[in-house]
């Protein structure tokens, strides 16, 4: 179903735009593959092509302008009704009206938005297409019901009797229903049904590339590094400009010794005619240098857009990316875009990714059960390849945990050969059993070259201490000599 190109242009709506939205869509396809088949009792194969039905879940990136939601929502769930409100091909609305699908009505032409657009700088074609608008969510029990009575011919008497009933069970039923209605062209009601998944859930998805407490919209890098950028063009713009006046000279003229109705211009090969020396009537000059510090400001602009934006690259932190600088400073400059990108991660898997495997594993044990049986399953991803990654940057190589991090990067790894250099690295990182031995036979010599050591101390310092206590003594029998005289 090209789920990876999907998230990826979702990813990129969502740093770009700030909000990665996603709708899942359920089809019916038929497989084909090439087979071959024996007939005649086995003396013959026949080759073909075996098809086979089966349901597929697709994710479609939607765009934020092709968006709509509750404007007090801050999520999807929470919100009374979410809208994908897009153009479509007018054959795929015809093919699922004759599926049965939507209503068997004829399709009026779709106005021209320019907001609803794609790319707003491309020409744009009106022919052939429909302005289609899906909304799940809560739609009033009241309206719901005389859609339905609507969709399904009843006419007057049956309808006022629909409403007489739910008159009669307001106190049982709620005064919404979670539904899903879609609409052509801004007025034509193609579908209305009641929410069809076991689930009961809304088959949208969406995350914010950067939290805005109390808003579904997210913000995103050029958000963020809006205002920088606009700063950084505005100096780059001064130094271009200023390079007209700068770079080309112009010419001071005395006017008053110039010949009358001589007219003023420079060209290689003009003779220009003076009323006395050229020398001074005549001077060239410029409006100075572009100043030198515009280009600390451009630089210091271009860190401030990557620090708003958490872009970073060899020129970003001068000394401490480029390889100037040592680990613990690599990782103290690092820490906060790591961080920041980590939030970017777990609003990711907790808004987006995890809610969308569960939700699609919900359609395919509602619509395929055989292939997909009904069970509970709790979904756990995995993403810290990219941290790893980085902490092998700032690890000494002859740490224990050096070959533990290698190996699981290259467990993650999509290769063949996978379990060999897992292998080889194992055996890499086991130690030889003749240098294990010289090591500890070393280490043996070390302890006894330690030990003697210690006993030459200790010898050394017991000679000091009958030496002082020798010396204690003779100091003693002299003064008690010296007091018997």
């Amino acid at each position: 179903s090209k789920i990876r190109k999907t998230i990826s242009e979702t990813l990129i709506n969502s740093a770009v735009f700030g909000t990665g939205i996603a709708e899942l869509l359920i089809e019916e396809v038929k497989e084909m593959s090439p087979a071959t088949r024996p007939i005649m009792d086995g003396a013959m194969e026949a080759v073909g092509v075996e098809m086979r039905d089966r349901f597929i879940v697709k994710v479609k990136p939607i765009l934020p302008q092709n968006f709509l939601i509750d404007p007090v929502a801050t999520s999807i769930e929470d919100a009374l009704g979410v809208a994908v409100d897009e153009f479509v091909p007018k054959h795929q609305v015809e093919m699922l009206i004759e599926q049965g699908v939507y209503r068997d009505i004829k399709l009026d032409t779709a106005s021209a938005d320019v907001d609803l657009e794609p790319d707003q700088d491309l020409t744009m074609y009106d022919d052939d297409k429909v302005r289609l608008t899906k909304y799940y969510g809560l739609v009033p029990r009241q309206m719901f019901e005389h859609a339905m009575a609507e969709e399904l011919d009843e006419d007057e008497e049956v309808a006022d009797l629909i409403e007489d009933e739910d008159d009669e069970d307001d106190e049982e039923k709620s005064a919404y229903v979670e539904a899903v209605v879609v609409i052509a062209n801004g007025g034509q009601l193609l579908k209305v049904e009641e929410n069809p998944y076991m689930m009961q859930d809304r088959p949208i998805v969406a995350f914010p590339w950067d939290v805005v407490p109390g808003r579904f919209w997210g913000r995103g890098v050029c958000e963020k590094g809006y205002n920088s950028q606009k700063a950084l063009d505005t100096e780059l713009r001064a130094r271009i400009d200023a390079l007209a006046l700068t770079v080309h000279p112009m010419l001071a003229v005395d006017a008053s010794r110039m010949p009358r109705g001589s007219k003023m211009e420079v060209r290689p090969g003009k003779t220009i005619l003076t009323n006395g020396n050229p020398a001074e009537i005549l001077q060239p000059f410029n409006f100075g240098q572009v100043n030198q510090i515009t280009f600390n400001q451009a630089a210091e602009l271009q860190k401030m857009v990557q620090m708003a934006t958490g872009a970073i690259d060899a020129a970003g932190i001068p000394g401490s990316i480029n390889g100037d600088a040592t680990a613990a400073g690599i990782s103290m400059s690092l820490g906060a875009i790591i961080k920041r990108h980590k939030r970017t991660l777990i609003n990711f898997q907790e808004s987006f990714l995890v809610p969308m495997i569960e939700k699609t594993a919900w359609r395919y044990m509602q619509f395929d059960p055989e292939l997909y049986p009904v069970q509970d399953f709790k979904f756990v991803p995995t993403t810290s390849l990219g941290i790893i990654a980085q902490l092998l940057q700032t690890m000494d190589k002859q740490s224990p945990l050096y070959p533990l991090l290698l190996e699981s990067i290259i467990d993650h790894m999509n290769v063949s050969n996978r379990d060999e250099l897992i292998k080889t690295l194992k055996q890499a990182s086991q130690p030889d059993p003749q240098a294990q031995q010289v090591q500890q036979q070393q280490a043996q010599m070390q302890m006894a070259q330690l030990q003697s050591q210690i006993e030459v101390f200790k010898a050394q310092a017991a000679e000091s201490m009958a030496r002082a206590q020798k010396y204690t003594t003779e100091t003693e029998l002299a003064e008690y000599e010296a007091m018997s005289d």
